[in-house]
């Protein structure tokens, strides 16, 4: 147990590099500790059920132990690079298990098995949904990924402004206009928004 203390205070990139080359697994476990709540967080907001989003976080960590050499410290931090994957892995599984026309099965099978109270509530959510889908579809494209990057893949300003090879001032002012548009599209809607 006393090899697995070393690498407890060691740096991620220390840590990913023990991978790369010595195929540590103690330095992947501390990896693994580390960052399985944050990439198991994002994977289930991706696909809104636990097995779909442990699924991903297996398969995104077996991809880091397998390309750990291909990470580049340059580019962007370790905590980055491993949501990045799991993000793309979430896209590509929503893509190949989820058609329209399956969706909408799911919805209508669903909607006849809630309670009136839930029935209710489901809608009302699928509509604030759609609300906020109609604002962000109108925010210009660099705003608008911005914006779902940090919401809705759960990204730091510093890591947006990293993957989007951005200065970290220009993320937040995108940011900040982002918000600013959509509060003034549900102001105009009659819907109140704190700020």
């Amino acid at each position: 147990m006393e090899s697995r203390q070393q690498y407890l205070h060691m740096a991620d990139e220390d840590l990913l590099a023990a991978v790369a080359q010595d195929r540590s697994s103690e330095a992947f476990a501390t990896l693994y500790d580390r960052h399985s709540r944050v990439a198991y967080s994002l994977a289930y907001r991706m696909m809104g059920e636990r097995q779909a989003a442990e699924d991903i976080v297996q398969d995104a960590f077996l991809r880091v132990w397998r390309a750990a050499a291909s990470y580049r410290p340059e580019r962007r931090s370790v905590r980055t690079w491993l949501l990045s994957i799991v993000h793309h892995r979430g896209i590509d599984q929503l893509r190949s298990t989820a058609s329209h026309s399956r969706t909408q099965d799911k919805a209508k099978v669903a909607a006849f098995a809630l309670q009136p109270s839930e029935a209710f509530a489901e809608v009302w959510r699928n509509s604030q949904r759609e609300q906020v889908k109609q604002a962000l579809r109108a925010l210009p494209p660099e705003q608008r990924k911005v914006l779902e990057l940090a919401y809705f893949s759960g990204y730091t300003h510093k890591e947006i402004a990293e993957l989007l090879d951005l200065p970290l001032g220009t993320t937040k002012g995108r940011m900040r206009l982002g918000l600013k548009k959509i509060k003034e599209f549900f102001e105009d809607q009659g819907t109140v928004v704190s700020p």
